[in-house]
C-alpha cells in the first residue's frame, strides 16, 4: 500500500486547497466588514444614533469571538472541510434575509448570527492547512490565505460604498450573496477531502487546561495584548472614518469614501514584507517599527487635505499588518506549551480589539470627534509598547 504524502507545490490537490481557502477567506472577510462603509447611512435610515449603528459591525466580531471558541473546539473533533463548508453557507444565507429586515435591530441579530457562522473559517482553515500540505509549501498557501484576508476585507467595504451610492445597500448585499454563491460551489467542488486529519481524543477540560496556562504567563499576556491594542486603535481609525469624510469641510460622497479603503491594499504587501525584515533585522525590531508607523499614519490622517489623509491611511495599514503580521509570529514563539491554544487566545483577543475600535471608542467620537480618535489610536499604541518593553525588561531580570 502506497502511504499517502502531504500535498507540495507540484500537486493539483495543492492548488485546489490553495485556491478553495483563498475564495473563502475573500467571502468571510468580506461579509465582516462590508457594513462599515454604511453606518452613516443606517444612522439617518433608521433614525439612531452613531453608537448604535456601529453594533452592526461589532455585534457581529461577538458573534465570531464566541464562534471561535466553540467551533475550534469542535473543529478538532468532528473534522475540518465540513466547519469551512458550513461557515461559507451560513456567511451566505444572510446577505439574502439582511435587505428584508425592516428594523436595525433585526439587522444586528442576522449579523450576530452571521459573525458566529463566519468563525468556522479561522477556526478550521490554518490547521486544515499545516495537516494536509508540506512543510516546504505550507508557508505559501498560508500567505495566499492571509492575503485573500486583506483583499476581502477591501473589497467588501470598496464594492458595498460603490453599489450603495449608484443603487442601494440592499442591492450590495444581494451582490454579496450572489458573489458568496459562487465561491460556496467552487469550495464544493475543488476542496480536498482531509487525509491527515486525527480526531483529538481529548475532554474539553484539557483544551481548557492550556487556555488557562497561558492565562498565567505575563511574558504570553502582553504580547497578546498588542493585538487587542493594534486592532482597537485600526478599528477605530476606519469606523469613523465615514462618518467625518461626509461632514464638512469634506462632504465626500459614500462612493468617494469608499476608496479610501484601497489603503487595505497595503496589507496584501505589509505580512509578506515583515517577515522578510524579521528575517534579517529580528522579529522585535520590525515589529517595534511597525507599530511606530501605525501610530504615525494615524496622526496624519489628522490633516484637512483628503490626499494626505489617505496617504495617513496607507501608511497606518503597512504599519498594522507588519505588527499584527509579526505578533501573532511571536505568541507562538512565546509559548513553550499548548502553542494552538495560544494561537487561539491572540485570535480572540485580535477580535475582542475589533469590537472595542468600533464600539467602544463610540464615546470619543461623541465627546471629542475625529480629533479624540486619532489621538487615542495614535498614542495608545506607543503608550502599550513602552508598557511591553519594560515588562519583557523586567520579566527577563527575574528569569536571571
Amino acid at each position: 500500500m502506497v502511504e499517502q504524502k502531504k500535498y507540495s507545490m507540484k500537486d493539483i490537490n495543492f492548488w485546489k486547497i490553495t485556491l478553495s481557502l483563498a475564495f473563502a477567506s475573500f467571502l468571510v472577510f468580506a461579509s465582516m466588514y462590508v457594513v462599515q462603509p454604511l453606518l452613516p447611512l443606517f444612522v439617518e435610515e433608521f433614525d439612531i444614533s452613531v453608537s448604535e449603528s456601529t453594533l452592526a459591525l461589532s455585534m457581529t466580531i461577538v458573534g465570531l469571538i464566541i464562534g471561535l471558541i466553540i467551533l475550534g473546539f469542535f473543529s478538532d473533533r468532528v473534522g475540518r472541510t465540513s466547519f469551512i463548508k458550513l461557515s461559507l453557507i451560513g456567511s451566505v444565507i444572510p446577505f439574502f434575509l439582511i435587505p428584508l429586515a425592516d428594523s436595525f435591530y433585526m439587522i444586528v441579530l442576522l449579523r450576530f448570527i452571521q459573525g458566529f457562522a463566519l468563525a468556522g473559517l479561522p477556526a478550521a482553515s490554518l490547521a486544515y492547512l499545516n495537516e494536509e500540505i508540506d512543510r516546504q509549501s505550507v508557508g505559501v498557501a498560508t500567505a495566499l490565505y492571509i492575503s485573500s484576508n486583506a483583499l476581502g476585507g477591501m473589497a467588501g467595504r470598496v464594492v458595498t460604498g460603490y453599489i450603495t451610492d449608484h443603487y442601494s445597500w440592499e442591492a450590495a448585499f444581494y451582490v454579496f450573496a450572489v458573489i458568496g454563491l459562487f465561491i460556496l460551489v467552487a469550495v464544493f467542488l475543488l476542496l480536498p477531502k482531509s487525509n491527515f486529519f486525527k480526531a483529538s481524543r481529548l475532554p474539553f477540560k484539557k483544551d481548557m487546561e492550556g487556555t488557562v496556562f497561558h492565562l498565567k504567563d505575563p511574558s504570553i499576556l502582553v504580547v497578546i495584548g498588542i493585538g487587542i491594542i493594534l486592532q482597537f486603535s485600526f478599528t477605530s481609525i476606519w469606523t469613523y472614518l465615514p462618518f467625518h469624510l461626509e461632514a464638512e469641510p469634506f462632504s465626500l460622497s459614500l462612493e468617494a469614501i469608499s476608496y479610501t479603503f484601497f489603503a487595505y491594499g497595503l496589507g496584501v504587501i505589509g505580512a509578506p514584507l515583515a517577515g522578510r525584515l524579521a528575517a534579517n533585522l529580528g522579529l522585535r525590531k520590525v515589529r517595534i517599527a511597525g507599530v511606530i508607523v501605525l501610530s504615525l499614519g494615524a496622526v496624519i490622517t489628522v490633516s484637512q487635505s483628503v490626499p494626505i489623509i489617505v496617504l495617513g491611511l496607507c501608511v497606518l495599514c503597512l504599519g498594522f499588518f507588519t505588527a499584527h503580521a509579526l505578533t501573532a509570529a511571536s505568541v507562538t514563539e512565546q509559548a513553550t506549551h499548548h502553542k494552538g491554544s495560544a494561537s487561539s487566545l491572540y485570535l480572540v483577543a485580535y477580535y475582542v480589539g475589533v469590537t472595542m475600535g468600533s464600539s467602544a471608542a463610540g464615546p470619543i467620537w461623541n465627546s471629542a470627534g475625529w480629533s479624540g480618535i486619532v489621538l487615542i489610536a495614535g498614542l495608545l499604541p506607543l503608550a502599550y509598547l513602552a508598557f511591553v518593553i519594560l515588562m519583557q525588561m523586567r520579566l527577563r531580570k527575574k528569569g536571571t
